[in-house]
């Protein structure tokens, strides 16, 4: 990768800052993220307790993390962000002990606020944060390569969970990767961390910028601004399809399929969001409308869902095509609505337009697997793969992923200055 083209600090080196957010981000989600579903299943097995119990555990984790979302910028003015980082693994490793060690359910509910909290510095408006400010023209592909450790964290860190705690135990496992996570983010935040300004944004030029975009007018009217609405709601929309049939894929294909079939089609999904992030970055040289670019790749998410829905379990190449496909969009549906952000609103407010649209998603996709849950079991129950009891979940979610497609270009006044930023 070429280095920076516009950096906010001459100490500040592109390509190191993007592999310590790649590491960042594969720690963050491969803990916060990817973790949660193999630890609700482990304190179910431990425990006894009922599932919507443990659940609502799982629920309170995403929703303390999206009011952290929301306030991060002012943390990372606050305290900087390599303290926030270190900070936030320090949370999110006492979390996850706390999953392993919970005795009663209070406990559980204390250990779900740290993890929910903690990985948000490593999560999405964290990421931005850290990479924005070193990159200008060339931002949408370092962003791409820094977010491309979320996917990299799903395919190491779900296998690597089950496998430590089968033969470790849970509690031996928190502490193996606590440690190691903490030791990283320790060097990283010494070296890496220590020359990224908190609260930038290095500004793309020329970009016409709407008089509302103005830093004291979105300051005052965020909530009355079209731009903000259509584009947080298009991104709520979309992550909670994209969340809510990541829940249900693999019980759905592990019931037809079985477990190891249904493992490698989710590991697929998951490797071809790094290559949708790649292709978006390469269209974006070539194409600036961004938001043109979110809703192309929502209607690919929405083709894939189709295409697993009609393909069934008779007919695995189309099942792995239709994974293809809606794996394309997941790493875009976390990284193009930030680089949408950059083209359409001043510098100083990015950060705040960010983390708002981020915590308005993490707020509403918590409920996403129980209410896909709800719908399954509502349906008809001819049998554990019957189609039909996936009817009306596969139905809702193409319905979603197409609903964010149009919102996300119904801003009237976007498409003039997205097509004036460089890509």
């Amino acid at each position: 990768m070429p280095p920076a083209l516009s950096t906010l600090s001459s100490s500040c080196h592109g390509r190191s800052v993007v592999r310590a957010a790649f590491v960042l981000a594969l720690f963050g989600w491969g803990v916060g993220f990817y973790g949660p579903p193999v630890f609700l299943h482990a304190v179910l097995e431990r425990t006894g307790w009922p599932p919507p119990l443990v659940s609502a555990a799982l629920t309170c984790h995403f929703l303390l993390g999206a009011g952290v979302a929301a306030g991060l910028p002012a943390i990372h003015r606050r305290i900087g962000i390599p303290a926030a980082t270190v900070a936030g693994s320090l949370l999110l490793a006492a979390g996850v002990l706390g999953w392993a060690a919970a005795a009663e359910p209070w406990q559980l509910f204390v250990a779900a606020m740290c993890t929910g909290a903690g990985w948000v510095p490593m999560g999405a408006a964290g990421i931005h944060a850290i990479v924005s400010p070193c990159f200008a023209e060339t931002r949408p592909l370092a962003l791409a390569k820094a977010y491309n450790g979320a996917s990299v964290g799903g395919m190491v860190f779900s296998p690597l969970w089950v496998l430590l705690i089968d033969r470790a135990g849970f509690p031996a496992a928190a502490v193996l990767v606590g440690l190691a996570m903490v030791s990283v983010v320790l060097s990283i935040a010494s070296r890496e961390l220590a020359c990224v300004p908190a609260g930038q944004v290095a500004a793309t030029v020329p970009v016409p910028l709407p008089r509302a975009s103005h830093a004291v007018a979105v300051r005052s009217t965020l909530w009355r601004d079209r731009r903000f609405v259509t584009l947080a709601t298009g991104m709520a929309l979309g992550l909670f399809a994209q969340i809510g049939l990541i829940s249900q894929l693999f019980s759905w294909l592990a019931a037809g399929l079985g477990t190891r079939q249904a493992g490698w089609i989710m590991a697929l999904a998951t490797a071809c969001g790094m290559a949708g992030r790649f292709a978006m970055a390469w269209l974006l040289a070539r194409w600036a409308d961004r938001r043109r670019a979110a809703a192309a790749s929502y209607a690919v998410q929405a083709a894939g869902t189709l295409l697993l829905w009609w393909a069934g379990m008779e007919h695995t190449a189309l099942l792995a095509c239709g994974a293809v496909l809606f794996g394309l969009g997941i790493g875009n549906a976390t990284s193009l609505p930030p680089l949408i952000a950059q083209a359409e609103f001043a510098p100083a407010d990015v950060p705040r337009v960010v983390a708002r649209s981020v915590a308005l998603s993490q707020a509403l996709y918590a409920f996403a697997p129980a209410v896909l849950a709800a719908l399954v079991a509502a349906g008809p129950q001819a049998g554990p793969t019957a189609a039909a009891s996936y009817g009306s979940c596969f139905l809702v979610l193409v319905l979603l992923q197409v609903s964010a497609a149009v919102v996300v270009v119904s801003a009237p006044a976007t498409r003039a200055a997205a097509r004036a930023a460089p890509a």
